[in-house]
């Protein structure tokens, strides 16, 4: 009963009635990643013609889209990877996790949530000192 009434009011927790009518009605499918996140166009005719959306494979997290399906979504090609041959650039690293706010979070040394102490100043750095 609990995960029905999440996905009637709670939007932050992922795909919503408004959301599963809206795609129903003015979406048209467009292509999947490798992830499981479904891509979404607006139908021929609608009120907003140009708009694009994704409907994430669980917990919604923007940096979940792939490069190819990024630069799709923000307009930069009309053709979307699943109707070409996107190959990544090596620069491009596969998707990680965002571990902010969690207790895998990076903490540096120095850090309050951290033990041990900040390195310090190598010389390359002045601190400025009022007069």
């Amino acid at each position: 009963m609990k995960p029905f009434f999440a996905e009637v009011f709670i939007w932050w927790g992922g795909n919503t009635w408004g959301t599963r009518l809206d795609t129903w009605l003015n979406g048209e499918y467009v292509g999947s990643d490798d992830q499981g996140n479904r891509y979404y166009k607006a139908k021929a005719g609608a009120r907003k013609p140009n708009r694009r959306w994704v409907i994430y494979n669980g917990y919604p997290e923007a940096s979940k889209i792939p490069p190819g399906w990024h630069g799709w979504m923000h307009h930069r090609t009309d053709v979307p990877p699943s109707e070409e041959s996107y190959t990544p650039r090596e620069w491009e690293l596969p998707h990680l996790q965002n571990y902010t706010g969690t207790s895998a979070a990076y903490r540096p040394d120095g850090s309050l949530l951290n033990k041990g102490e900040r390195p310090r100043v190598t010389g390359d750095y002045d601190a400025w000192s009022p007069e």
